[in-house]
C-alpha cells in the first residue's frame, strides 16, 4: 500500500496579505526548482490565515483600475492585484483562508496525472468537496453552481481561486465564518453580479470562529486528498 503524501500544516494567525502573497511564491519556487517529480526533499505545505481587510484581484479582473483601488483603500481595505484565477473578491477577519502550495501530480489520480488540464479539474472540484464537507457537518447544504466556489442556495459562502504553475499549486479557497459581509457591498464578488454572500455565522444564526471551524476543515482536507497532514511551525518563513 502507497504511503499517503504528506503536507505540513503552517498556522499563520491574522497577516497582512502581501507577506503571505510572498510567502506562497517562495514556497512555490521552492517546490518547482527540485524538478516536477523530485520532491521528497521539499515539503507540500498547506497555510493557513485569516487576513486584514483586502480586496485581491485575479487574472481575469478588467474593470478595477486605479480609480476603483483608490475608493476601496479608502475604505481601510488593502487592494493587491494577483495571478490568481478568478475575479475580485474580499478577504478579512473572520475568514478562513487556506493556500495548499503542493506538488499536484502527488495527489491526482492517475488517469489526470499525465494531464494538467485534468488534473486542475479534478483539484478544484475536490476543493469545492472540502468546503461542501465542512458545512455537511454543521448540517448546511452547501453545493456547486455554474461558477466557481461553494454556494448555499444562492448565496457564496466560499470563495475560490486557485493557481497552477508546473503542476505547484498556489492561492486557495476563502471560507466565510464569521466575516464582516458589509465588505462586500463595496464589489460586485467573483463578478457575479445577482447572487450575495453569507457565512457559517449566518447561516447558523450563532457564532462560528475560525478555531472551530479550522480543524473542520483540515480533516476533510485530508481525507478528500487522501494525505497526512502534520503540524509544523513556520519559523523557516522569511516574511514574518
Amino acid at each position: 500500500m502507497a504511503i499517503p503524501p504528506l503536507l505540513r500544516l503552517w498556522h499563520l494567525g491574522r497577516q497582512r496579505y502581501e507577506p503571505v502573497l510572498k510567502l506562497q511564491e517562495s514556497l512555490v519556487s521552492k517546490l518547482d526548482s527540485v524538478g516536477q517529480n523530485q520532491t521528497d526533499s521539499v515539503d507540500n505545505i498547506l497555510l493557513t490565515v485569516e487576513h486584514e481587510p483586502v480586496y485581491t484581484t485575479g487574472i481575469r479582473t478588467l474593470n478595477y483600475g486605479p480609480d476603483e483601488a483608490k475608493r476601496l483603500s479608502a475604505l481601510g481595505a488593502d487592494f493587491v492585484r494577483t495571478k490568481r484565477g478568478g475575479l475580485i473578491t474580499f478577504h478579512g477577519p473572520g475568514q478562513l483562508v487556506v493556500y495548499p502550495i503542493m506538488n499536484l501530480r502527488q495527489f491526482v489520480p492517475q488517469s489526470s496525472a499525465r494531464k494538467a488540464l485534468l488534473g486542475m479539474k479534478w483539484y478544484i472540484h475536490e476543493l469545492e468537496q472540502v468546503v461542501i464537507d465542512t458545512c455537511a457537518h454543521y448540517d448546511l447544504a452547501a453545493g456547486r453552481s455554474p461558477h466557481t466556489g461553494v454556494w448555499i442556495g444562492e448565496k457564496k459562502i466560499c470563495a475560490m481561486g486557485v493557481r497552477n504553475s508546473g503542476f505547484i499549486t498556489s492561492h486557495g479557497i476563502a471560507l466565510n465564518c464569521e466575516t464582516d459581509l458589509m465588505w462586500f457591498d463595496h464589489i460586485v464578488p467573483c463578478g457575479i453580479p445577482d447572487k450575495g454572500v453569507t457565512s457559517l455565522s449566518v447561516e447558523l444564526q450563532r457564532p462560528v470562529t475560525i478555531s472551530e471551524v479550522a480543524p473542520i476543515v483540515i480533516k476533510c482536507f485530508q481525507d478528500r486528498f487522501d494525505c497526512q497532514i502534520a503540524w509544523a511551525s513556520p519559523e523557516t518563513a522569511p516574511y514574518f
